[in-house]
């Protein structure tokens, strides 16, 4: 169960960690916050079995010559 950020919540914390946020952003900013939220939680969910990581397979170090 989420509870969805308010704009107070993310003034108070943007202040708490000195960050200077102006009021009118705030919202934007909680909203944006729960979107983000809202999808790692989705991914979170998924089984990714035993796909290796990355590293493992990492296409961009192969050479890629594409003469025939």
């Amino acid at each position: 169960m989420s509870t969805e950020l308010t704009a107070d919540e993310v003034g108070r914390w943007a202040g708490r960690h000195g960050l200077s946020l102006a009021a009118d952003r705030s919202a934007v900013v909680a909203a944006t916050a729960d979107h983000v939220h809202d999808v790692v939680s989705v991914l979170r969910e998924l089984d990714f079995g035993e796909t290796p990581p990355l590293a493992a397979s990492d296409r961009r170090t192969e050479a890629t010559d594409a003469t025939v």
